[in-house]
Parts: C-alpha cells; structure tokens; sequence
C-alpha cells in the first residue's frame, strides 16, 4: 500500500521522493512546482505498468533496508535477493562549491552497486508528461536517452545497456552502473567518474553545511535531519521557501482536503527562517528576504497575497486534473492554490518580522536600513487598518471570514517590530509613533477577543470558539508566559482541542466538514507552550510521542491520525519540521549542564 514511508533527495533546484525499495514515485521539472515527471505517488502502485516512476528492481528481492549518509541527504537502499545477492543504491541531487559559487544543477544522480553475490536487476525509467497523462517522448543516442516533457527535455547519461533501458530488460550486474538525469547536455567526461565525484563533493558539501549548526545537546540526529529538509525546501535560485513538495496529499481519507502546497506562503516560510536562525543558517534566511524585499516592492499598494510562486509570480490559479486519481485513489488532484486570492492579514506581520533579521543580525551580509524600514512601514499602515478587520485566517478557510485573533496578533506584531526597529535605526519619532499605534491594537486584541465565560483567548473577536493559533501568543512577545490569561488560554485549548496525544487546529465543523486529524505543528505549538510554564515533564512526554511517529527517516507530513498514526497530507511538510526544531531546542538541556 502507497504511504509516505518515503525519502527526500535535492539540492535546492530539483527534489525527489524515494521509496523503500527505490523507486523515485514524485519529483518534478524544472522546479519545485513544474510538471511532476515522476508523479507515481498520485498515480495509485507504483505498478510495472504504470507510468510517472523511476524504478530500480532486484529480481526475487526479499529485504529492503534504507538510511541516509550521516549529516547528508543523500540516501543509500540497500536491497537483497533470495539466493544471497546484494545491491546498494546511492541516491542524491549534486550540491556543492564549484568556481566560487554553488553548483546545483537541474540533474539527479542514481548509483547501483553490486554488495554481493549475482544480483540481477532491471530499470524503469518512464517519465511522464502534463501530470501523468502520457508518457514522456523517448529518444536515444550510444549512451544516453532523452526524454521530452512538458516543459523541458531531460537526458539520462550512463554506462548501463542503453538496449536495457528502453526494453525493461533485466540483466546480470557484475560491478556497477551510474545513472544521471538532468539536462539535455552532453556530459562532459565518463559518467561513472562525473557521478562518484559528484557523490564526494556533495557528501563534504553538506558535512561542512551541518558542521557550522548550532544545535541542541539532545535530539541531534533529527534536529540534524529537520534542517536539511527545510533546506531542501528553499528554491536557490529566487530564495522563495515551499510549503511542502507534493500536492494534493489529503489531510484524511477521503476528505477532498487536497491541496498544492509548491508555493511560498509567507507564512510559513517565515517560521521556517526562524527555526533555521535559531541554528545558525542564516544564508537561507538571507535569501529568503531578498525574496520577501521583491514581493513588496512589486505588491500594489503594499497589499500583500498570502502565497506566491517560487519566482514571486501572484497568479498561481487553481484546477483539477482528471489524469491523476490521486493519493491512494483520494483526489480530486488540484495544481495551482485558489488561496492566494484570499485575504489573511497575518501576512504583514510575517512579513516584516521575516525582514526585521536585516536589522539586527550582524552576521549577515547586508543590513536594513531607513530605505528598506520606509518600505516596510508601508505594511504596518496596512496591518494597523485591517487587524480588526474580517479575514480567511491563518487556516484559509474558503466559505466564511472572521476577525481572526491570529491574524490580529501578527498585525500587533508586525507593527510592534517597526517600533524596533525605528529605536535601532535612531528614528525616535517614528518609533513612538509605531509603539502607540502597536500599543492600541493590543489594548483592542485584549478587549474583544479576551473570553471571560472561557478564562480564554478566543479563534475570533466578540467570538467563543478556539483555534490551537492562540499557543502562539507567548511566542510572539503578545502575552509574557506568566501572564494568567496565558496559562488560561492553555488550559481551553487542552479542554476543547486536545484528541489524545495531539492537538487539532480546530474541531468545528468547515467548508469540508469536520476535520478528522490533528494539525502537526499544533501539537509542538502546545509542546512549546508548556515549556513556557513550566511544564517541563509532560513537554518532553509529548515530543517523544510525536517524534515515534516521524517515518523511519525522520520526516514528518502535515497530518497525524490520531487513533492510528499514520501521516497524512502534503509532504514533507516544512510547518512540521520546523516545529520539530523549536520544540528540540526549547526542550533540551542545556549544553553546559551535559556534563
């Protein structure tokens, strides 16, 4: 049965989902959000008479085993047959420092090397095109096929039989073969030496990469993992941050909760930049508010979407395609996101916090200055107008708007930080201008979305009900931890939205009735705010629940099913493991006491 059991390979321009027994089911050209021409996972089975995979098979095989390479993604499965024979595939996309600047290139790079014994393997390789609905156009040279997509032609260059290839047919393999996929170009040397070399600048590269990390003294081989896959997640080219590689994984069987998450939801890319801070990568951050700086300066009137396409494109239309089934058969399977036409006013705040790092930390290369503060005061008018204002909300629901508290609290936030960074910047009357401005929003946030009947915080103004959201509020500097209307805001949320170990975002019923599984991030949310008062022993408790469910590799969806735990939604999901993140380095103790 397809699940999300699976592998992540990149390198910053292309990425790719592996299974277990090494099979690439997803992975998509030229970027992130092109044409999935390996689009499996959607397609049902991965069968041999599919198409949308890349296979490599170990006739008779009877075990699979698969790990990472230490500190790297690059990814080693191990297969073995009933007679004794071996094969050891070494997955990865290159990633390393060539003529003084990063070399990532469109291409991936599959190893197969014989372990033992007489293994006798077959390859698939079939790309498809326009979302599964044919197979890719097929041509070939001496050694080397090319295969025409919907957006560009891929060419694979190797040293295995060429014969072999095109008619799936299996053969002895007495030492090793190299496969590389990308570019229509002539490789330039023998493949077998381009792809070991590739192979040991990449490992270095991404040694060298977690090396410079600082990282808790507990939980270091997952933190080690999340912020590979949230650097993974990073478009290298514009600096825009995906909200997962997938689309249309649903949130729970059978929900039409299917959405496609290949944008930049400014959002979520800025919790990423914060947990990457907080290890002390900040080249990803950097890149990313060179992206966020764009956005504004292309936005009218300073009015921001909630998401954008990886180039900062707006317009990102929503369809469904009728040639793909869908996770399991679970679609309908949609390209595009409808909810960049959406109102959520979160994202002013997002916006500037993300942007105020250009202020403050010294280690980057370039700083913010009154030019740039100018810009991002544009936002705060924006934030200061609408943070009582109805909005979709930080869960983009599609039938019905709200004064989300959430979404008042980043208005808050955003203008709060202009009052920062105004005092940083010597601007003194600008400052105090912006703290009274911060200071009556969270005067009227106070009044109106304070619920005595609860001894809560509520999800909306003059409202009554709860969203996990409110376990923000210490985070974001609105409410101290000690603050009692904190500890009461925590206490409604276990009430109403705990199910079990995990925490729902909500329980009411929405546009697609009522939600069935817990909102991972919600639940490091919750974990982080017991932290916060103190709760220190049921905080781990509950991370080492939630770190059991993580797939064999470390990664985690979207979604959890609370009874079964199995994961559900788009994957990998950077909200996930950038909770992972805060919640390790809040939980752990501290380096000094660790000995």
């Amino acid at each position: 049965m397809t699940s999300l059991d699976l592998a992540l390979i990149g390198n910053g321009s292309v990425s790719a989902l592996v299974s277990p027994e090494a099979t690439i089911v997803w992975g998509c050209f030229p970027r992130f959000d092109g044409d999935p021409v390996f689009c499996a996972l959607l397609n049902g089975e991965p069968a041999a008479d599919g198409i949308g995979l890349f296979a490599i098979e170990l006739l008779d095989q009877v075990s699979c085993t698969q790990q990472y390479v230490t500190n790297t993604p690059v990814l080693v499965t191990r297969l073995a047959d009933r007679s004794g024979g071996a094969i050891e595939v070494t997955d990865f996309a290159p990633r390393f420092r060539q003529f003084g600047r990063m070399f990532c290139p469109l291409s991936i790079v599959r190893q197969i090397r014989r372990v033992t014994g007489t293994p006798r393997i077959r390859i698939r390789l079939r790309p498809a095109r326009d979302y599964g609905r044919v197979p890719a156009e097929r041509t070939s040279g001496s050694n080397h096929i090319r295969y025409r997509g919907t957006e560009d032609t891929l060419r694979l260059t190797t040293n295995a039989s060429i014969s072999a290839l095109l008619e799936e047919n299996a053969f002895f393999l007495d030492d090793s073969v190299t496969l590389l996929l990308g570019p229509d170009e002539t490789l330039q040397g023998s493949v077998t030496e381009v792809g070991r070399r590739f192979r040991e600048e990449t490992t270095a590269y991404w040694k060298n990469w977690v090396r410079s990390l600082a990282i808790p003294f507990e939980w270091q081989d997952v933190v080690i993992r999340a912020a590979i896959t949230l650097k993974l997640n990073a478009f290298d080219d514009t600096g825009a941050i995906v909200a997962a590689m997938t689309t249309s994984i649903p949130e729970a069987a059978n929900s039409g909760r299917t959405w496609d998450y290949r944008y930049c939801w400014l959002r979520d890319a800025y919790f990423v930049v914060e947990a990457l801070n907080r290890l002390g990568a900040t080249r990803t951050m950097e890149r990313y508010v060179n992206y966020i700086v764009n956005v504004i300066a292309d936005a009218p009137d300073g009015r921001l979407q909630p998401l954008y396409g990886l180039t900062g494109r707006s317009m990102l239309e929503e369809r469904v395609v009728d040639s793909l089934p869908g996770y399991r058969g679970m679609g309908p399977v949609r390209v595009g996101n409808q909810a960049y036409q959406q109102i959520q006013h979160d994202v002013y705040g997002s916006a500037i916090l993300a942007a105020m790092h250009l202020f403050f930390d010294q280690r980057l290369e370039s700083g913010g200055n009154e030019a740039l503060f100018r810009r991002l005061e544009a936002l705060g008018h924006h934030a200061a107008a609408l943070f009582d204002q109805p909005d979709a909300g930080i869960w983009e629901l599609r039938g019905s708007t709200h004064v989300h508290t959430f979404s008042s609290m980043m208005c808050w936030a955003g203008c709060d930080r202009l009052a920062r960074i105004a005092a940083h910047l010597g601007l003194e009357q600008a400052a105090a201008d912006w703290r009274r401005t911060a200071s009556r929003m969270h005067e009227v946030i106070c009044a109106r979305c304070w619920n005595a009947a609860l001894g809560s915080f509520v999800a909306t103004m003059d409202g009554s009900s709860l969203d996990a959201s409110l376990l923000r509020m210490h985070d974001l500097g609105f409410l101290a931890a000690d603050d009692p209307r904190f500890a009461g805001t925590v206490a409604a949320v276990e009430r109403h939205l705990r199910r079990g170990d995990f925490i729902f975002r909500y329980v009411e019923a929405d546009d697609f009735g009522t939600p069935e599984n817990a909102f991972v991030a919600c639940t490091f949310w919750y974990i982080n705010a017991l932290a916060a008062l103190g709760r220190h022993d049921e905080a781990r408790a509950l991370f080492a629940n939630i770190l059991a469910c993580c797939n064999r590799h470390g990664l985690l969806a979207e979604h959890i099913d609370p009874e079964s735990r199995e994961q559900w939604g788009n994957f990998v999901q950077t909200y996930s493991m950038v909770g992972l993140i805060s919640s390790a380095t809040r939980l752990s103790i501290p380096w000094e006491q660790a000995f």
